[in-house]
């Protein structure tokens, strides 16, 4: 799964908190600015979302850091950190790798027997969902600065859905937010293209 990119990438990788800073300013701007996640801000505001910038370089050292990021957020105090995100801008910078990589990181979270506590959702610059063109708007709901892969308890999914009458609805509303704000509304906000 380690590309050629990959290494490349790693020679010229920002600083970690430079990586963290573009990452909040994503979440911000686009995540919670652009309401493509209606539960996003009160994580956000009330400082229960952990940022971990890792270090790995290989999937196989990503996946170790992924399991003690898991196991970490379940045993935390939800009132603490109630999500994690861990961004791994050394590792998994081709798409197509990344995607292949969440299989391992779906099985992990069957290994650590976390299934039904914790669930993983993923973010890349070049996310690509299937049947669209790489530069489709609808593909931007999950682009991010760098690759990362969000940590999610279970319990919070539920009680943010408990309040929507049709969760469906934010796919659509965000559809058409992107379709209304166009690439160029997207990099008017400053966000990375």
């Amino acid at each position: 799964m380690n590309s050629s990119n990959d290494n490349n990438t790693a020679m010229t990788s920002p600083a970690p908190s430079q990586v963290q800073q573009d990452t909040q300013f994503w979440l911000e701007k686009a995540v919670i600015g652009l309401n493509l996640c209606p539960f996003a801000k009160s994580v956000h505001v009330n400082n229960r979302l952990r940022y971990v910038v890792s270090s790995a370089s290989t999937p196989e050292d990503l996946l170790k850091e992924l399991a003690r990021e898991l196991l970490a957020l379940n045993r935390a105090d939800p009132d603490e950190i109630e999500t994690t995100v861990l961004i791994h801008p050394q590792v998994l910078t081709d798409f197509l790798d990344f995607n292949d990589f969440l299989g391992a990181a779906d099985a992990l979270v069957e290994d650590l027997e976390l299934a039904g506590e914790l669930q993983i959702a993923s973010f890349h610059p070049q996310y690509q969902f299937a049947g669209t063109e790489p530069d489709d708007i609808s593909n931007y709901t999950n682009r991010s600065p760098y690759p990362t892969l969000h940590l999610l308890r279970e319990s919070s999914i539920a009680r943010a859905t408990e309040t929507m009458a049709d969760t469906d609805a934010i796919y659509e509303a965000n559809m058409q937010t992107l379709e209304k704000l166009g690439i160029e509304g997207w990099t008017a906000l400053g966000l990375k293209r």
